[in-house]
C-alpha cells in the first residue's frame, strides 16, 4: 500500500533548483507494491523505515462460534460438578475440563492461515508451519485445503474447511447470474436475488458485478484459496520468499490434554 506524497501548500519559487533540493534524502522509502491486507501497511512518512505489510489472516468463523460454545456449556457443567458435586464428582469433572477444552481450542479457535509477503504461516490443531513460498510448490482445494512443498510434503489447512454445500449454493448462484447476463436482466435492482426464470420475463441492463468486473461466484475458502495462489504466483520467485520450512509443535495444547486423559484414565481405573 502506498501513501500519497505530501504536496506543499504554497508553490515552490521557480529557478534552478541547488543540489541540497533536488537531491532526495538518504534512506527515504518509495512507494513499493506490497500486498494489501486487511489491518493494512504500517509505517511512519518520512522516518526512512520500510513500509512492512501486516499478514492477511483467513479463520473458519463458524469454527469460532462453535468453539465458544462448545467451551461455554463445558466449562458450566464442570465448573458446577466441581463446586457442588461430591465424592469423586469434582475429580471427574476435573479430569474432563482438562483434556475436553483444549481439544476444543485446538480444532476451533485456534486454526488460522496468515499469509506474509515472504511465508505462509499454517497453525493447525497441534503444529505450526511456517513456510516460506519458494518452497511451496501448489495449493489445492478438493475435499480439503491443502498446501504442498517442493519435497512433496502435504500440510492440511485447517483454517479453510471446504464445504460442499457452500460450493454448490455458489454454483446456482453463477447459474442465475449467468442467466440474467445471457438475456440483459437487471433484477438485483428491483432488490430481489436474480432467477433464471427473471431472464424469460423481463429485460433491462445486467448489473456488474463488485469491482465493476464480471467474475464467477465463488464460495468463501475457494476464493481464500485463490487469493493465496494469487499471492504465491506473484511471490515465490523474490530473494526474501526463499527458506526453510520449519514446523513448531503445540505443546501447550498437549500438556493439558495428555494431564486431564490421564487423570481421567486413572480415575475410571480405580472405580
Amino acid at each position: 500500500m502506498t501513501t500519497p506524497e505530501h504536496q506543499p501548500s504554497d508553490p515552490e519559487p521557480s529557478g534552478p533548483a541547488t543540489p541540497a533540493e533536488s537531491a532526495e534524502p538518504a534512506g527515504s522509502a518509495g512507494p513499493t507494491g506490497s500486498f494489501p491486507s486487511s489491518e493494512g501497511s504500517k509505517g511512519t512518512e518520512g522516518s526512512g523505515a520500510t513500509q512492512v505489510s501486516a499478514d492477511r489472516v483467513h479463520r473458519s468463523n463458524p469454527g469460532i462460534a462453535g468453539g465458544v460454545l462448545m467451551i461455554g456449556v463445558t466449562g458450566w457443567m464442570c465448573v458446577d460438578a466441581m463446586i457442588s458435586g461430591g465424592g469423586r464428582a469434582p475429580w471427574l469433572a476435573l479430569a474432563v475440563l482438562l483434556f475436553i477444552v483444549p481439544l476444543v481450542v485446538a480444532y476451533t479457535l485456534l486454526p488460522a492461515v496468515h499469509a506474509g509477503e515472504d511465508r505462509l504461516r499454517v497453525r493447525n490443531p497441534f503444529r505450526t508451519v511456517e513456510l516460506p513460498w519458494g518452497r511451496i510448490a501448489s495449493l489445492r482445494s478438493g475435499y480439503s485445503s491443502e498446501v504442498v512443498t517442493d519435497d512433496g510434503t502435504t500440510y492440511q489447512l485447517w483454517a479453510l474447511p471446504v464445504s460442499l454445500r457452500a460450493r454448490k449454493r455458489a454454483a446456482r448462484q453463477e447459474m442465475r447470474a449467468a442467466g440474467e447476463r445471457a438475456h440483459g436482466v437487471d433484477v438485483r435492482a428491483a432488490g430481489r436475488t436474480p432467477g433464471v426464470g427473471d431472464a424469460f420475463r423481463r429485460g433491462g441492463a445486467t448489473a456488474p458485478r463488485a469491482g465493476g468486473a464480471e467474475r464467477p461466484e465463488r464460495a468463501p475458502t475457494d476464493r481464500a484459496m485463490d487469493e493465496l495462489r494469487e499471492l504465491h504466483e506473484k511471490r515465490r520467485g523474490e530473494r526474501s520468499a526463499q527458506g526453510e520450512v520449519t514446523v513448531r509443535w503445540a505443546y501447550e495444547i498437549m500438556a493439558p490434554t495428555l494431564a486431564g486423559a490421564i487423570l481421567l484414565a486413572v480415575l475410571l481405573a480405580v472405580g
